[in-house]
């Protein structure tokens, strides 16, 4: 039996299959629902087929021997009906992923409280939901976290971890570990809507929609400004280590510029920037920001901010070495 299991058959439950099973794990994919035998079957059927052609398309771009496309489905058991219990029984770490209203995850939870092991970790897949509003629904509170993947959940490395008061740390460390022993890189935050991603992708989508919207760029230059410019950037050095490296005062003078320029809601300074710049932290150049920089040899951190970049650039294809002949006066 699996260690591991996906309750839900949804387009979620199917990519941490193919995740797990990518590690080399065995994974329970689990149909909560009572079905027809006849609608089970198109179920199941529907679901291995999904995840084959997800695994072709990974084949077909050179990240997998297409001859090891049925081991890797071979450790993905299918389960519903009468396995059910013994499947959640059996599992250390379960991932609900049923539909997103509290109803769907009540249900699934009383289901789960029931049959999994007191000590096995119970998490939500969950995009919406509070970790603080589903928590109550579980047995053993302590052993609960909501964990958000991003799609597709077997490529993204990041998984988002959202712990409620009562969550116990040894279950943190041992969600962690779980994550980071199939190459996932898990980031924890407390009870707040929209994670990290989401809340940070949600305002810059909002406000490329909004240019669009005013004629400042056509949809085709804003997504080749993100692509090649800030998203480039930003997969070379995290968001809040660009305030530090830039400094604190350029992301200040900015807020304040466009504050007065085009909403002074939405891009009103938060306090901590306020803060740092009173007490002077603006930081790399100062020493201190949002990191402390006291025993960091700035020439090399910076050297290392460049060679990440150009390895962005590089893998872009966008990378051009340096001119060797002088082509005004050739």
């Amino acid at each position: 039996m699996a260690r591991f299991a996906a309750a839900g058959a949804g387009r979620m439950g199917r990519g941490l299959a193919i995740a797990f099973a990518w590690a080399g794990h065995r994974i329970a994919l689990i149909d909560l629902r009572q079905r027809t035998p006849e609608a089970a079957a198109r179920l199941k059927q529907e679901v291995f087929a999904e995840i084959r052609a997800s695994l072709d398309a990974l084949a077909q771009l050179g990240a997998l021997d297409p001859q090891a496309i049925e081991a890797l489905v071979q450790r993905i058991e299918w389960v519903d009906g009468e396995g059910v219990a013994p499947a959640l029984g059996q599992a250390e770490l379960v991932f609900e992923g049923v539909p997103e209203t509290l109803a769907a995850k009540q249900e699934a939870f009383a289901l789960l409280s029931q049959h999994c092991r007191p000590d096995a970790v119970l998490t939500s897949t969950t995009s919406s939901i509070l970790v603080t509003d589903i928590a109550p629904l579980v047995s053993h509170p302590e052993r609960f976290l909501n964990m958000h993947w991003l799609n597709p959940a077997y490529l993204i490395p990041v998984v988002e971890i959202s712990t409620h008061p009562g969550t116990s740390a040894q279950v943190v460390a041992r969600t962690r570990a779980f994550m980071q022993s199939i190459g996932k890189l898990p980031v924890v935050c407390g009870v707040a809507p929209g994670f990290i991603v989401p809340r940070l992708q949600a305002l810059v989508m909002n406000e490329a929609a909004r240019m669009v919207e005013e004629g400042v760029a056509t949809a085709e230059d804003i997504d080749t400004a993100t692509r090649y410019g800030m998203g480039l950037r930003f997969a070379a050095i995290g968001v809040v280590e660009f305030i530090d490296f830039g400094g604190v005062d350029i992301l200040h003078h900015a807020s304040r510029e466009m504050a007065g320029s085009i909403n002074p809601d939405r891009y009103a300074e938060p306090a901590i920037v306020a803060r740092l710049m009173a007490q002077g932290h603006l930081g790399l150049k100062t020493g201190s920001g949002f990191y402390d920089y006291g025993d960091r040899d700035a020439g090399a951190y910076r050297r290392d901010v460049l060679s990440r970049t150009l390895g962005m650039l590089r893998h872009a294809g966008l990378w051009r070495p340096a001119a060797l002949t002088d082509i005004d006066e050739a």
